[in-house]
């Protein structure tokens, strides 16, 4: 509030958004002349949204102006936005860099700068990007950087950028990075057996909004595919979506639509979902910090949750690697199927539950019941959708995307002279039969090059054509031996 800069470290789920946009929305002058006067810079799209929406609802009985600007979406829109004016503005590195080359993003007069989840921004190579921002600000402002973690370039970073900054962390140095709150759970399953796995772990007594993650894009579609098939209401949220269908999924599992969201890490930075019961993490993470993330989606604000990690054979040192450095004392998962008496006993799966969801407990709407917004562009979609769900096929016919061969040099050309001889050798010769002038000869298929039909030539294109071949050929032949007759030429 005093307008010092700071650097702030907090366990996810403790409230660091209002944490920083309560003090800037009191520090910011209303009316303004419609520069921003705050910027907050994120790293994912769904951050960028959850931060927009959580500042818009603090301050919407102040009359400030809030924009959420990230890729994905149409420019025009966001350009117009600016130039009517905000006074709040949230932001992905790339697409705020864009606007403010382009002078459509004022930053002169920033006095209120946030870096949330900076590490996040280390890790997907947004570090030159934030060092360019800084730049573009002035250098009287407010700058508070917000990092679960600390690494060298961080802290290289906020020496460079920062002036005396406050060190504030909200629990103890020794406190545990996950929530005492979240049970966990940690199962050695075959990569076969998990869907029948995920399939009874769904059915469990008092579960509630369910987030499953996975390590690949394609992966993250099929078991979002295969858990509809069986029955359940899911979707899915990953990079090969357009903007509009990962919106729409969001939208979906926060209304309730869907009960189920299986995504990629892009979801588990930040994103703030009431009443998220269980984890699922279907592959193992690459490390402990994305371990922490996936299973902080859960056990959030004092709630209780639960967290289910799957390990296959071929991650097993990798989950090691997990377990030491967070001190969870599970080096060995304890080897898990699908009929496993266990698996029952730890999740409070119903005996005789089986692998599909019955028909009486399909209460869902689904996906489809929440509507996608049309953003003006071409739509992507998994494995070549367009919308979600549907085939290429239903809108347009596939077309190939396939190179033009390249030609050889002179090929071409040389295949059209020595046809054109041959035809005029054919028109000229006393053997030819008197109708053969006025016929049509089709000159066969070269590569590179279309058949087409050639009518009879002149004799002095015939000529002509004729004796560049020749010369062609004469050149290719190779230099003559000691062996070889005068005559050969």
């Amino acid at each position: 509030m005093a307008g010092d800069d700071l650097i702030g470290q907090a366990r996810t789920g403790m409230g660091k958004t209002l944490g920083f946009g309560v003090p800037l929305l009191h520090r910011v002058q209303v009316p303004g002349d419609g520069t921003p006067q705050v910027l907050v810079v994120v790293p994912t799209r769904e951050l960028c949204i959850q931060v927009a929406n959580d500042l818009k609802g603090a301050g919407k009985h102040l009359g400030i102006r809030t924009l959420a600007i990230y890729g994905g979406r149409p420019y025009e829109p966001q350009i117009e936005a600016l130039r009517k004016g905000i006074d709040v503005v949230i932001g992905t590195p790339g697409r705020l860099l864009d606007l403010a080359e382009q002078q459509h993003l004022v930053l002169g007069k920033v006095r209120g700068l946030v870096l949330d989840e900076a590490d996040e921004m280390l890790d997907l190579g947004f570090l030159p990007d934030i060092e360019r921002i800084l730049r573009m600000v002035p250098d009287e402002r407010q700058t508070m950087l917000f990092s679960a973690t600390m690494p060298g370039p961080i802290i290289t970073l906020a020496r460079t950028f920062l002036q005396q900054p406050t060190h504030i962390r909200a629990e103890e140095n020794d406190a545990s990075a996950i929530h005492e709150r979240t049970t966990q759970f940690v199962y050695r399953a075959h990569s076969m057996d998990k869907p029948e796995v995920i399939a009874r772990v769904l059915q469990a007594e008092g579960r509630g909004l369910t987030m499953i993650f996975s390590r690949t894009k394609r992966t993250a579609q099929k078991v979002a595919d295969d858990l509809v098939e069986r029955g359940f209401a899911a979707a899915a949220v990953h990079g090969d979506l357009g903007q509009g269908a990962r919106e729409q999924a969001l939208r979906a599992f926060r209304s309730g639509k869907v009960d189920v969201l299986v995504a990629t890490d892009v979801a588990a930075r930040g994103i703030d979902i009431d009443d998220v019961t269980h984890v699922i993490n279907y592959q193992c993470p690459d490390d402990e910090k994305t371990y922490v993330h996936r299973i902080g989606r859960t056990g959030r604000a004092g709630r209780t949750g639960v967290a289910v990690t799957l390990v296959d054979w071929d991650e097993m040192p990798r989950w090691k690697l997990i377990s030491d450095t967070l001190g969870l004392d599970k080096p060995e998962p304890v080897e898990t199927y699908s009929s496993s008496k266990h698996l029952y006993e730890d999740l409070g799966i119903p005996e005789g539950t089986k692998g599909r969801l019955p028909l009486a407990n399909r209460t869902r709407a689904g996906l489809a019941a929440e509507e996608e917004e049309d953003l003006g562009g071409k739509r992507r979609g998994p494995r070549g959708r367009g919308k979600a769900g549907e085939t290429a096929s239903e809108d347009a016919p596939r077309k190939r995307n396939r190179t033009p061969r390249k030609r050889t040099r002179g090929g071409s050309r040389a295949a059209e002279a020595i046809e054109a001889a041959d035809n005029a050798a054919a028109a000229s010769s006393d053997d030819a039969p008197a109708s053969s002038e006025g016929r049509t000869r089709t000159r066969r298929r070269t590569r590179g090059t279309a058949p087409e039909a050639t009518g009879p030539a002149t004799e002095k294109e015939a000529g002509e054509n004729a004796e560049r071949p020749a010369r062609r050929r004469r050149r290719r032949r190779p230099a003559a031996t000691s062996d070889t007759p005068a005559s050969a030429d």
